[in-house]
């Protein structure tokens, strides 16, 4: 986990002062490190035997997609609004200041598909919670949440103890 880490860049102040951005881009561009952090996650969530993966908007995406592939599953996607074509489930979330929404296709899961939420970090958790909720509104299971990396003195993982939560390194 130490090579996968540390392939995780630092960039100070970004998107704005005070935050240290975690830039996975150096990970992506190494095929033999992005291969290797899309097998050890395939590992985490095997036992889970999900039918579809469910990735959040946009790096989620980057892990979803190949995941999806490597484990036989579906991909469905998780966007902001306005993003998707067809209609729409919508669940609206509180953040520290305000509000944000989340979309999904109608008729993107069955009730009997077993879902792997994926995202690239966990930090406080709220739009983890809010796609688990929104899966769950359609009517899906939420075998467990998986994410590249946590911040975990965000304590994020506090928020989704009602849930499996599975990472690879944390900061």
């Amino acid at each position: 986990m130490d090579e996968l880490r540390s392939a995780v860049r630092d960039i100070p102040d970004f998107p704005k002062p005070g935050i240290l951005f975690k830039d996975i881009t150096p990970l992506l561009q190494d095929a033999r490190l992005y291969s290797r952090a899309i097998d050890l996650m395939a590992e985490r969530v095997a036992v889970h035997r999900p039918t579809q993966i469910v990735a959040i908007e946009s790096r989620g995406f980057l892990f979803g997609a190949p995941l999806a592939v490597k484990l036989g599953a579906g991909l469905v996607i998780v966007r902001k609004p306005n993003k998707l074509p067809f209609k729409t489930q919508k669940l609206e979330y509180a953040l520290e200041y305000g509000t944000d929404t989340l979309e999904m296709h109608v008729d993107a899961l069955r009730s009997d598909d077993r879902v792997v939420v994926v995202d690239d970090l966990l930090a406080t958790g709220g739009t983890a919670l809010a796609t688990a909720q929104l899966v769950e509104k359609i009517g899906a299971r939420v075998g467990a949440l998986l994410f590249f990396s946590e911040l975990a003195f965000l304590n994020g993982r506090e928020k989704l103890s009602r849930y499996t939560v599975e990472t690879l390194v944390d900061f």
